[in-house]
């Protein structure tokens, strides 16, 4: 995972289209290829690390560990410790998190819509 240089004309570029642009803002945050999904999952409950890696074969544990980083960063999802041997750890989203619920099954019906027009082609 590339950072973009806080120099650059790509990252000033970036930066002004999220402050002026809430929807370019709200892409920016569950953009990217995990994030979203890892959401979708969630959605339906807390889960701990171990589960999501059974769930998302292909990601590896570092992706992951750093994708849940940076949702818990921006306040998506939160993490939770509890103090047992072996130390468990679940992740759930927070109210913010489980607003993106209608948003998520909407991109999956138009996901569907526009995959089965492909096909089509």
């Amino acid at each position: 995972m590339s950072k973009i240089k806080e120099s650059s004309t790509n990252f000033a570029n970036k930066q002004a289209l999220a402050d002026e642009c809430p929807e370019v803002y709200a892409a920016n945050l569950i953009g990217g290829q995990w994030a979203l999904v890892i959401c979708s999952w969630l959605l339906n409950g807390k889960l701990r690390f171990g589960a999501l890696r059974r769930l998302l074969p292909n990601i590896t544990e570092r992706m992951l560990t750093l994708q849940l980083r940076k949702l818990e960063e921006q306040n998506i999802l939160t993490r939770t410790v509890y103090a047992e041997v072996p130390p468990r750890v679940e992740y759930e989203l927070t109210p913010i998190g489980y607003e993106l619920k209608p948003i998520i099954k909407q991109l999956e019906s138009w996901g569907k819509k526009h995959q089965q027009m492909n096909q089509k082609s």
